[in-house]
């Protein structure tokens, strides 16, 4: 199995990176035992120049076209972006408007987003989704928005997200029906202190 990772985050080290890493291990522990897992990381800061250029003159860079062949030749993909003025990141956006608009058909995608705040979230379903519909992706059912707050003391519920994500697409990719994760049991009180130590 091919996983072609792309993430726009600008900052190094980035939260955008960190989430696309933990949503690539979470897929490999989802793959079935002893199927070998290919993952190829495209950082699109790397690219950004040749990403703009790409939409001035209509000739990809050698970076380029590499990046671009290694989500389109992919078997799934990971898509995730950081959350800028309410929307993905403007690069996020320019890379897959440098792709053929049949380049992405079928292919199953885990989306992903990061952000300052949980205000944000709907990003995954307002403007990912159809995006990806557009191109006629195939998205699976759990996107994963990463706030700051999620990070730290609320990464229990992040990393619940990124595993049923993870096993998602691996259903996916492989064809087998998705078998969701039956929900753990977590006492109430521990939720109230979960929020409260949020909320600080």
């Amino acid at each position: 199995m091919k996983l072609a990772v792309v993430t726009a985050g600008l900052s190094v080290p980035s939260s955008t990176r960190l989430l696309a890493d933990r949503l690539a291990a979470a897929t490999i522990n989802g793959v079935a035992a002893g199927s070998p897992v290919e993952v190829d990381v495209v950082e699109l800061r790397d690219i950004a120049l040749d990403v703009t250029k790409n939409l001035l003159t209509g000739f990809p860079s050698p970076d380029l076209r590499t990046a671009i062949e290694t989500v389109t030749g992919a078997d799934a993909l990971i898509a995730v972006t950081p959350v800028f003025t309410a929307g993905y990141s403007g690069l996020f956006k320019s890379f897959f408007d440098v792709l053929d608009a049949e380049s992405l058909v079928g292919k199953p995608v885990l989306l992903g987003a990061t952000g300052g705040t949980e205000r944000h979230s709907l990003v995954l379903d307002y403007q990912l989704r159809p995006l990806f519909g557009y191109l006629k992706a195939d998205p699976v059912a759990t996107g994963v928005y990463a706030a700051s707050s999620d990070w730290g003391s609320g990464e229990g519920a992040l990393q619940r997200r990124i595993e049923r994500a993870g096993a998602e697409l691996a259903s996916l990719a492989a064809g087998r029906p998705a078998v969701a994760a039956a929900p753990s049991f977590v006492p109430f009180d521990q939720l109230l202190a979960e929020v409260s130590v949020q909320d600080r």
